[in-house]
């Protein structure tokens, strides 16, 4: 969000250690082909579509970047869990997964400059919880202070006193969940959001926390009528920089040329048009 993959994505420290250790030595290579790999299951970012095809806004996006660098671009698919790890053993050269950048990963693998930037919201059963903020108050902007975000989530903390929680591990949500929640409910972590959203329709838990463009995805489809967002969206610097491509730190070549590619994606508003045919909304950072 992944759901980490990460709108949503963070690195345990085991992790970073064994993405370190597995980076391969510095080469100079020609860029005419790049191997992308994806999750192929954060819909709208990245899905299979029925016989095996990939697509979702990062696929098209991908597409119009490879284009614009007239290179070959072949698209894989890697679970979450070890993406990075994969990408560092030569597998392929890109990961594309709405991988926010922080500063933890970025000790670990480069990124391209962000081509998005979305907010984050609490997903229930309707009639459970609090309803969805609306107006003014629908999005807080919160910035990495305990000073700014206590107050501010005072209300969804109280709803959620004694519930239990689903997030996916690995999430750039994730420690947030934890360092703020973990006090007054229960956190379940998941590896996949997809397998919280199933919980949370058959009522083992109470409320998902999770990217709002990969909800915005679910609650649209029937089979998710009963769910619904609870409470304001939250937003801004506590989740990092923005959605990127990752990179290997030795293929400083390829992250300028796909940073040329995205900048001119944004400037000539294709990115705005494929977030708003995908998300319905406008995630241009």
């Amino acid at each position: 969000m992944k759901q980490i993959l990460f709108s949503r994505r963070l690195l345990a420290p085991a992790l970073i250690a064994s993405a370190l250790l597995a980076a391969l030595p510095a080469q100079a290579k020609e860029w005419k082909s790049i191997t992308i790999a994806t999750e192929g299951s954060y819909e709208p970012w990245n899905l299979t579509l029925p016989g095996g095809k990939l697509s979702g806004f990062e696929p098209e996006l991908m597409a119009d970047l490879c284009q614009r660098m007239q290179i070959s671009c072949k698209l894989v698919v890697q679970n979450w869990d070890g993406m990075i790890a994969g990408m560092q053993a030569g597998k392929y050269d890109v990961i594309m997964d709405a991988i926010v950048i922080t500063p933890d990963r970025k000790k670990v693998i480069d990124f391209t400059v962000p081509y998005a930037s979305t907010p984050a919201s609490f997903i229930t059963r309707k009639g459970q919880l609090l309803p969805e903020a609306t107006g003014p108050d629908a999005t807080i902007k919160l910035h990495d202070d305990a000073k700014e975000i206590v107050p501010a989530i005072a209300a969804l903390k109280q709803a959620l006193k004694g519930k239990t929680i689903g997030i996916a591990s690995g999430t750039v949500y994730t420690p947030f969940i934890d360092t703020y929640f973990k006090d007054v409910a229960t956190v379940r972590e998941y590896s996949a959001s997809a397998d919280a959203i199933l919980d949370l329709q058959a009522e083992r838990i109470d409320a998902v926390f999770d990217d709002v463009t990969f909800a915005e995805s679910l609650l649209g489809k029937p089979e998710n009528a009963s769910l619904t967002f609870s409470g304001p969206k939250l937003s801004g610097p506590i989740w990092g920089e923005g959605e990127a491509l990752g990179i290997r730190k030795s293929d400083g070549e390829l992250k300028a040329r796909l940073d040329v590619a995205i900048k001119a994606a944004l400037a000539d508003g294709t990115v705005k048009k494929l977030s708003q045919k995908w998300f319905k909304t406008d995630v241009t950072p």
